[in-house]
């Protein structure tokens, strides 16, 4: 996108959001917040695309999606009316909490308009329709089985439309990056196999009412799709651009509109940097002081590790109540480790392998799917083997399922819905700390050095994430800069720089929502005094934890600062 329509844009929601009236709400007014709400929400579920990430999954009507040039033009179409609609309701003589519902709204079509417009994937990037492909199916398949007929029938579906969306995407790419072209072929070496491995293994499993006939057949022409896919790309290669770099008006517009930061990219990159040197000297001492300390073994096999990861659950659980830290609701169902089925094992990698359930499933366990324990596990996994505790504090509890359970209880079903990471994964992130200043890890002295690595890699996501949006950093100087800094192992250090360079401002989230976390929270220690009490305040901020940091502030201290 050229310069000036990327500030054209930047300039018409600026007038959105300033587009308040001095007007005190009516009934109507408030009805048309919630009814503008409640369209958005159930067209956003219907067309949002689909994304490797599993924070953003959000439960979807079904049946085919269309990634046409018509009917892109029709959801432009459609988010300008939306658009139009918001700018008509007049928020700023509202109570703060209404207040903060509008803007919330401004945030999340500002997210619609960044991926149709300011970052198109659709039109830029090949990974992007890997992802509205093969991802559906991983996520289809992530949800515990046995199928019945509906959810048998919804993966069928989702593989009969690989064909029509990647020949929509074919039309749609004009001259990718050759970087992005690079990893979708290289994602895409030996899928037919991948295909037909998952194929078998769920007709073994009798998992699905789905027929052999049916499931291969629709198996195969989708691998044929997938195959054509990458050899075009293959053949466009050389032509290709190499430049990935989104541009600095695009990044800032998702920092402005989307993520609601109140900090231009210079400063995001010094607050990154400080939080790196942090984190280098306090694994340092730890390290120092654990040296005569012997190492953490990995868990034996997968029956113990499962075993292992439900116990420590149960004890993060109590030790949030224990020590006053957090509400754990009766309602709420654990986090727990399963092994990883045949079916899914097969498409590993293209999506992560765990369900979080959703609004209508909170009866449900959320289910970590595992490979055996090995010394080759990736970066994160092979933590995890060590011990259980680190993942469960942050995707877990208290981390991402748990806020995610809370959110979407919410009795303001304006603020049920996921639409940007910005305050998801700072709340994960800065769990992780929290908890090891409180003293979960007191036990475990090699487990505080985990959690200052894993420090140590959010801190550099910030720095690549940063550099790769504002050209920088090419996909491969990033990749070989997180393999040799945190350090990490090359495939998980690659898949982390193709998922910064394609997604600009998501790995920024980390670390950036737990610096906004730590000084709302000192802000409120201040403010409040004696009165303060750090389990309402962690209540307030999971509870909410869909709504951009900014605005929560704003509305637990009445401070409109950011």
């Amino acid at each position: 996108m050229k310069v000036g329509a990327v500030a054209l844009i930047l300039v018409l929601l600026g007038s959105l959001r300033g587009a308040d009236s001095q007007t005190q709400p009516g009934a109507a007014a408030t009805e048309s917040l919630e009814k503008l709400a409640d369209d958005f929400w159930t067209w956003r579920a219907k067309y949002a695309p689909f994304t490797e990430d599993d924070v953003n999954r959000i439960e979807r009507p079904g049946g085919v999606r269309d990634w046409s040039r018509a009917t892109i033009d029709n959801h432009r179409k459609e988010l300008a009316q939306f658009e139009a609609r918001w700018k008509k309701i007049a928020a700023s003589g509202w109570p703060i909490p209404r207040q903060v519902d509008s803007r919330l709204i401004g945030s999340a079509l500002s997210r619609a308009r960044w991926e149709l417009e300011i970052n198109p994937r659709w039109k830029r990037d090949p990974i992007f329709y890997i992802e509205q492909t093969l991802t559906p199916v991983v996520e289809a398949l992530t949800v515990p089985a046995p199928y019945d007929e509906a959810r048998s029938r919804e993966i069928l579906t989702r593989l009969e439309n690989i064909p029509a969306i990647l020949r929509q995407g074919e039309a749609n790419l004009e001259k990718p990056p050759a970087p992005f072209a690079a990893v979708a072929i290289q994602a895409l070496e030996n899928i037919r196999p991948h295909l037909r491995e998952m194929a078998t293994a769920l007709l073994r499993s009798t998992s699905t009412t789905l027929k052999d006939q049916e499931l291969n057949g629709a198996t195969d022409r989708a691998a044929d799709a997938l195959e054509h896919f990458r050899a075009r790309l293959q053949e466009k290669l050389s032509f290709l651009p190499k430049e990935t770099a989104l541009g600095r008006d695009a990044y800032v517009f998702f920092l402005t509109n989307v993520a609601l930061y109140p900090y231009s990219p210079e400063q995001i990159l010094a607050m990154g940097q400080q939080e790196w040197n942090r984190a280098v000297a306090f694994e340092g001492y730890e390290k120092e002081r654990n040296r005569d300390v012997p190492p953490l073994s990995l868990a034996k096999d997968a029956e113990s590790w499962v075993k292992d990861a439900a116990g420590k659950e149960l004890s993060i659980r109590e030790f949030l109540d224990k020590h006053n830290i957090l509400t754990v609701p009766d309602w709420m169902q654990h986090y727990t480790l399963q092994p990883m089925p045949d079916y899914l094992h097969a498409l590993e990698g293209f999506g992560e392998t765990d369900d979080f359930t959703s609004l209508s499933r909170l009866k449900e366990n959320c289910i970590r799917y595992v490979d055996p324990p090995s010394p080759n596990l990736g970066y994160f996994w092979h933590a995890t083997a060590q011990d259980p505790r680190p993942i469960t504090v942050h995707e877990g509890i208290p981390g991402h399922y748990f806020q995610l359970c809370l959110s979407w209880k919410h009795e303001d079903p304006i603020r049920r819905h996921y639409y940007d990471s910005c305050a998801n994964e700072g709340i994960g992130f800065y769990a992780e700390e929290m908890m090891l200043q409180a003293g979960l890890f007191d036990d475990s002295p090699h487990t505080r050095e985990i959690i200052y690595n894993f420090m140590r890699l959010r801190a550099l996501r910030v720095e690549v994430d940063v550099k790769l949006a504002l050209g920088e950093f090419s996909l491969e100087q990033a990749a070989k800069y997180l393999e040799e800094k945190v350090p990490m192992d090359p495939n998980t250090a690659r898949q982390e720089a193709i998922a910064f360079s394609t997604g600009p401002g998501q790995a920024i989230t980390y670390q950036i929502g737990k610096l906004q976390i730590t000084k709302f929270l000192a802000e409120a220690r201040l403010q409040q005094g004696e009165k303060f009490n750090l389990r309402a305040f962690h209540d307030f901020v999971w509870k909410n934890g869909n709504v951009p940091l900014a605005l929560q502030r704003w509305e637990y201290l009445g401070a409109p600062g950011e």
